[in-house]
């Protein structure tokens, strides 16, 4: 039974409530205007709701766009390759062991494995740039967006340990337009809450995500020509995006603050793990998580939600 509660607990333990968030949003080239007024469109939304409903601090939210003059309220920067890697820079000096780090990138993609790119202005980042910028991550839960054409190579570079990445196409062969960047943001921001918790995992967006495109298809009578891949659905289940839950009574809030505390403990255990003993290490997450499980258990006799 022991055991078993550990198991449970292993898949469940990142959930972003209980986390500071991140968020870098990258747009590359449009090519045409269309694409431009789009792509300003779904990093202007993911960003309000970022800053109005998760409480992101400015500090921590980053949109780097092809053209800062075309919205100035929300692109703080270029996306260049230059000011990309700088942004993931400033990142890793703001995050905390248990934090979450959202990336979303969107645009025109290309290229086959490593080499896969979204285009941004200037050299394109490959997708095996963006692996070596996550790799400062390691004590926190990483979850990587990549809503381009072409963008399914993406996930064979960049997945690990701690990291959700979902990509708009299967591989990089799907290059034909796609439709994922908008629904998924929507169902991000609010559209794919279905037990109105004002809260929405990252498995939630993409299955609705996938839903919208299916009938967007149907509807235009045209064969499906996108398929979104989600890495690790039971991270990509916990990890959740929204309202901060709070509780009124003192008590409640004072076990979710302890339980938060084991959270980064935990996280930052896993982040030891290539240097710690493998005794140590099982025997160690083994009792920080049966503490996480009793502050939870005191949490929902108190009254509040775990």
């Amino acid at each position: 039974m022991k055991r078993l509660l550990v198991a449970l607990l292993l898949a469940a333990a990142p959930v972003a409530h209980a986390q500071k968030v991140h968020l870098l949003i990258i747009t590359g080239l449009a090519g045409e205007p269309q694409y431009g007024t789009a792509f300003r469109a779904e990093a202007a939304l993911l960003a309000d709701s970022a800053r109005k409903r998760w409480g992101v601090a400015d500090s921590s939210l980053i949109v780097l766009g092809e053209d800062p003059a075309a919205d100035p309220k929300h692109i703080t920067g270029h996306s260049t390759r230059e000011e990309v890697a700088r942004a993931f820079l400033q990142l890793t000096k703001r995050v905390v062991a248990g934090d979450v780090v959202l990336v979303f990138l969107n645009g025109h993609g290309a290229g086959e494995g490593v080499a896969s790119r979204v285009n941004l202005p200037g050299p394109d980042p490959t997708a095996g740039d963006f692996a070596t910028w996550i790799a400062g991550f390691t004590a926190q839960t990483v979850v990587f967006v990549n809503a381009a054409s072409g963008s399914g190579d993406f996930t064979g570079v960049l997945a690990g340990r701690g990291r959700v990445i979902v990509t708009a196409t299967r591989t990089a062969l799907e290059r034909n337009e796609v439709q994922f960047a908008r629904p998924f943001v929507v169902g991000l921001t609010g559209a794919a809450d279905t037990d109105k918790d004002d809260r929405v995992s990252v498995l939630e967006a993409v299955d609705y995500a996938k839903k919208e495109i299916a009938r967007l298809y149907d509807a235009d009578k045209r064969m499906l020509t996108e398929h979104a891949v989600v890495t690790d659905t039971a991270l990509a289940r916990s990890v959740t995006f929204g309202a901060p839950r709070a509780a009124a009574d003192p008590r409640v809030l004072a076990l979710i603050a302890e339980r938060q505390q084991l959270e980064a403990q935990v996280a930052a255990l896993r982040g030891r793990k290539a240097t710690t003993d493998s005794t140590t290490y099982s025997a160690e997450l083994e009792r920080l998580l049966l503490l996480m499980a009793e502050k939870s258990q005191a949490i929902r006799t108190a009254g509040g939600k775990p």
